[in-house]
């Protein structure tokens, strides 16, 4: 696979990071489960990855998505989630992390930007205080309601009882 590099552990990371910054490059680091990838994920990576801009995907284990979701999920495995993503050029690099909240990871990695979608605005966004602790932004960017993996999930069962 050619995007395989593009999954990295967070010491990879870790050593990259030094370099890139060296050339002035932004770290932005946004989150998330990426179970069934749809439009509204698409969208919203594509918003994340602006200009001069290094994306880092931190993607939650397959048991890291069962403690979140239920035990039904995930519904696609975390090797396969990350390579999926791996394969989209707006993401830089997949880090797979194992808490709940990729607080460790932020805390490890130090994005410039942390992104989460405007449906967490007004919340408390894992990662947030020691993001803004040492002058980073969060940055919110819209999230397209009418998409998510739960309710693709729904939908496909309503049309399968028919």
């Amino acid at each position: 696979m050619i995007t395989k590099h593009k999954i990295v552990t967070q010491e990879t990371l870790k050593r990259k990071l030094p370099q890139l910054r060296r050339h002035r490059k932004t770290i932005a680091f946004t989150n998330g489960c990426f179970d069934l990838i749809h439009y509204g994920h698409i969208s919203y990576l594509q918003a994340a990855k602006q200009k001069n801009r290094i994306l880092i995907v931190g993607l939650n284990s397959d048991a890291s998505v069962r403690k979140i979701k239920g035990s039904k999920r995930p519904i696609i495995r975390q090797s396969e989630r990350a390579a999926v993503l791996a394969s989209l050029a707006c993401v830089d690099y997949v880090v797979i992390f194992g808490e709940s909240t990729p607080e460790k990871l932020i805390a490890a990695i130090k994005p410039n930007v942390l992104i989460k979608g405007s449906d967490w605005k007004g919340k408390e966004v894992a990662g947030s205080r020691i993001v803004r602790s040492y002058g980073g932004k969060v940055q919110f960017i819209k999230y397209i309601s009418s998409y998510s993996t739960t309710k693709l999930i729904k939908a496909i069962f309503q049309k399968c009882k028919r």
